[in-house]
């Protein structure tokens, strides 16, 4: 459910920079909230392919003993020859999240530029914010895809069955896609393609006119092909993501005789749970802390068999 909602949040928070696109600043906040929302999605995605093999305990066990093959492509050649360790789960997880520390740290740190007036899109100047919080990003997103590509090199046999593949392009696309969009809008900016816009701040032809900056013209660009592509991305994440698996498991939990009363009141519990961001914290702090380094964890699923 929450890689779902990243496109009618990319979608309704791209919408509303363009309601208030006359205003030169209002598009950062908004853009902070989708940024927030990025790494977020991000570490569900990894959430979720732990949740399908069966936690970490359940993978340890698979890959426990095999040594990392040599790939060209996924990177692998400075570590070929080792053996799959906790370790390596760790720095899967620690790449992905790092990402969710520093995206959202961005954020912030965008909206206090700008209102000191250090900040503008497009503006690669050494004295401003954008150059620096680019390169930043830039960086923290290659590593977390880096950690997706090496976790999924090492557990791609397990994840077969899952289609993996399908939903590991549709929501990187996203939001690998749109990160790398928005820096070739603010090249086409830098180069003179994309230039100030003279607005009208009232219906009064007479009034006085205002200019946008061509940095919150890209920007609104870049918005307005977000709420284009979210069209898209909403069919493929449909067939990324398919009901059916669910109307099955429906099925085999009511074919007992028994079923299961749905009220508001639980599908708004189960949104609130949904989108609470406790266990982002919870993980950090369990793969970052040093006493947990070499520490496996197990799904209480699995400790109940194993007792």
């Amino acid at each position: 459910m929450r890689l779902l909602f990243i496109v009618p949040i990319y979608a309704f928070d791209s919408w509303l920079s363009l309601l208030f696109f006359k205003n030169d600043y209002y598009y950062v906040y908004f853009n902070s909230i989708r940024d927030c929302f990025e790494a977020f999605v991000i570490y569900c995605f990894l959430s979720l392919c732990y949740e399908y093999l069966g936690g970490e305990g359940n993978i340890m066990a698979e890959i426990r003993g095999k040594t990392i093959e040599k790939n060209y492509f996924y990177g692998t050649c400075c570590i070929a020859g080792r053996g799959y360790t906790i370790g390596f789960l760790r720095f899967c997880k620690q790449v992905t999240l790092q990402f969710c520390i520093i995206k959202p740290l961005m954020a912030v740190l965008t909206i206090i530029l700008h209102a000191f007036k250090k900040y503008h899109d497009g503006d690669f100047r050494p004295d401003g914010g954008y150059l620096y919080i680019m390169l930043i990003n830039n960086v923290s997103i290659t590593l977390a895809l880096y950690g997706l590509f090496l976790f999924y090199f090492a557990t791609k046999s397990m994840l077969q069955p899952f289609q993996p593949i399908l939903k590991f392009f549709t929501i990187k696309s996203v939001i690998f896609l749109t990160f790398w969009q928005g820096v070739l809008l603010a090249l086409l900016e830098k180069i003179g393609v994309i230039q100030e816009f003279q607005t009208s701040l009232s219906d009064d032809p007479i009034a006085t006119n205002s200019s946008l900056s061509a940095g919150t013209v890209a920007a609104g660009w870049q918005n307005f092909i977000i709420c284009i592509e979210m069209f898209f991305a909403s069919i493929a994440l449909r067939f990324a993501f398919p009901h059916t698996v669910y109307l099955h498991a429906l099925a085999r939990s009511t074919s007992g005789g028994s079923s299961r009363v749905v009220t508001m009141q639980s599908i708004s519990n189960n949104l609130k749970e949904t989108m609470n961001p406790k266990d982002i914290m919870n993980d950090a702090i369990h793969n970052f802390h040093p006493n947990y380094q070499q520490y496996t964890q197990y799904n209480p699923q699995v400790l109940t068999f194993i007792n």
